[in-house]
């Protein structure tokens, strides 16, 4: 996990910790996208620590199967809000300000 502070957007980058360093298949041209510490961080997180920072984002990047079935698990996405990315469940949450 990674959290990033963009302006007032704060972006919290998670993915499952095997997929750091793939190149995932975007499209069918050929593209890949690289899953990159510098975007995801490369120090392991707990579910506590996840959940805090999940709390205070107005972005979240959300990438694999252990990260997205705590995301499901807490409420924060439904099987119709997600995608794949490269064959890996993928989800993106923005809040909306009022």
């Amino acid at each position: 996990m990674r959290v990033h502070r963009i302006r007032a957007e704060t972006v919290v980058a998670i993915c499952d910790g095997d997929l750091l360093g793939r190149q995932l298949p975007v499209g069918n041209r050929g593209h890949t996208v690289t899953v990159s510490p510098q975007f995801y961080g490369d120090r392991p997180v707990g579910r506590e620590e996840i959940e805090w920072a999940l709390q205070r984002a107005t972005i979240a990047n959300l990438l694999g199967e252990r990260t997205l079935a705590l995301a499901y698990e807490l409420g924060l996405v439904t099987a119709e809000g997600t995608g794949r990315l490269g064959g890996v469940p993928h989800a993106e949450i923005f809040t909306v300000p009022h």
